[in-house]
This record gives structure tokens, C-alpha cells and sequence, in this order.
């Protein structure tokens, strides 16, 4: 099932390529693939552009795929020495609707506006 619908996502992808995401395959796998996403506009991250790293496991679409940051990025959302995204949709709240190009408009969109609830646990403090 994760083969085939990795293949339509990258056929669609090649197709129809967004112009603020750069995403492919990683090597000869359908599991592994890398992403290069433009900072969004009215941000502090306009005009970077940052390296993704997406893991895809064969419980792919039912499962959420692995992504992280292979650029240093500094944000509540982003474990700093990890590069791994903490946001509710890749753990708690993913749809096997979403696409590798979806999660990728969606981390950029995260990085317009943080989701403090979600954030990493460093950024997280306990009462008092």
C-alpha cells in the first residue's frame, strides 16, 4: 500500500510541483525522501531555504511519515539538536489524506505561526 501511494504522491509531485517546495526521493526507496521548502513570506524565515528530511513507513498513508529538519532551525515547534518537528498533525491529529507535499505546506505555514501547544518539550514549562 506505501509503495503505490508514495508512487501517485511523487508522479503527482513531478506533475504539478509547487513553487515554495523542492520534494524527491532520497536514494532508490519510496521510504525515504528529502524536501527543500522556501521561509514564508512576512517572516522571520523569508528568504531561507530549509532541508527536510521524511520518513515514510510501510503503515504509510495510515501512519504519519517521520519529518525533520536537516537545516538548524530555532523554533518552538522544532527540537533545536534534533532538527524533529513537534506539531500535532505528524503525532496525534494525522489523516492518511495528507500528502508528503500537504506536510510540507504545512511546515511551512508552521513556520509563519508557531502552535505553542504543541511545541517541544523544552520550550514547555511546568507550574509552579
Amino acid at each position: 500500500m506505501a509503495r503505490n501511494r508514495l508512487n501517485k504522491e511523487w508522479q503527482e509531485v513531478k506533475r504539478n510541483p509547487d513553487p515554495d517546495i523542492f520534494l524527491d526521493l532520497d536514494g532508490d526507496s519510496f521510504e525515504q525522501w528529502q524536501a527543500v521548502i522556501n521561509g514564508p513570506q512576512d517572516s522571520p524565515y523569508e528568504g531561507g531555504r530549509f532541508d527536510l528530511k521524511i520518513i515514510c513507513t510501510a503503515n504509510y498513508p495510515y501512519a504519519a511519515p517521520q519529518v525533520s529538519f536537516k537545516t538548524k532551525v530555532f523554533h518552538p515547534n522544532v527540537n533545536f539538536s534534533t532538527g524533529e518537528l513537534c506539531v500535532d498533525i505528524l503525532k496525534t491529529d494525522w489523516s492518511p489524506a495528507w500528502t508528503l507535499q500537504y506536510v510540507c505546506r504545512a511546515v511551512i505555514a508552521l513556520l509563519r505561526h508557531a502552535q505553542l501547544a504543541s511545541s517541544c518539550d523544552m520550550f514547555k514549562h511546568e507550574p509552579a
